[in-house]
């Protein structure tokens, strides 16, 4: 289970947490450290930082965007503070729960946990593309952790999750999710059918596609039923199409 778990870091800076990162994966047992447009890697003080985990650092996948490193996964789940998510109504995890949404994904399909730059955070177009939002329960006056931190507690809580399942015995769901490049193409096929049948004005489009994205990322559709949502599209257009015709 643990091993089709991603932790993805993005645009990190300071090449010392790449390394404890990796030394927070490899205690915890997980192995697969994705890096986005990190501004320092390789690097001598990311060696020297994940000690014993060498292995998981060398086995370190680096990506261009986002996009590129959760194209395979069926859920992504990315970090975020409790005040930033409230004020933007972004579905939200507690860690425990996290850990669980990701142990029974990861039975079936990669899934990812997301970590944004050490002074920023992920960003709200980073946010976006994120099925869920987590966050740590730390002190509300001083709730400020560094990511590699944060890290060591989100892998504990995925290890003990990880034990849980094993003496439960839990098995896989049956159900199988869209992976994200998949959803990607259903946004730009919604966005360009609404456009097409004036929902949506190409020079004023508002929020509109933030807050469908919300809402199917609440939903979760299966693979299934993504495909239906896109025949809907589809004839949506063709008909948009021939009465266009028929008014000319």
């Amino acid at each position: 289970m643990l091993s089709t778990i991603r932790i993805i870091l993005i645009n990190t800076f300071h090449p010392g947490n790449i390394g404890s990162a990796a030394r927070a994966m490899k205690t915890m047992g997980l192995s697969d450290l994705c890096l986005v447009t990190p501004q320092r890697y390789p690097d001598a003080e990311a060696d020297a930082m994940a000690a014993g985990a060498m292995d998981v650092l060398e086995n370190a996948r680096v990506f261009a965007s986002l996009d590129d490193a959760i194209a395979d996964c069926s859920l992504v789940i990315g970090t975020s503070a409790r005040s930033r998510n409230s004020a933007s109504n972004r579905p939200m995890l507690e860690a425990e729960a996290c850990a669980e949404a990701l142990l029974k994904e990861s039975m079936n399909q990669p899934v990812a946990l997301v970590f944004g730059q050490e002074t920023m955070g992920l960003t709200n177009e980073e946010l976006e593309k994120c099925h869920f939002h987590t966050c740590i329960d730390a002190n509300p006056d001083y709730p400020v952790l560094n990511v590699a931190s944060a890290i060591q507690i989100l892998c504990y809580e995925l290890r003990k999750a990880s034990v849980r399942f094993e003496q439960a015995n839990i098995q896989p769901k049956q159900a199988h999710y869209p992976l994200q490049e998949e959803l990607e193409r259903f946004y730009l096929h919604l966005e360009q059918t609404l456009t097409d049948i004036d929902f949506i004005i190409q020079q004023h489009p508002g929020k509109v596609m933030k807050r469908l994205r919300r809402l199917f990322n609440r939903a979760r559709p299966e693979s299934k039923e993504l495909n239906m949502l896109r025949g809907i599209l589809s004839s949506a257009q063709k008909a948009s199409v021939a009465k266009d015709s028929t008014n000319d």
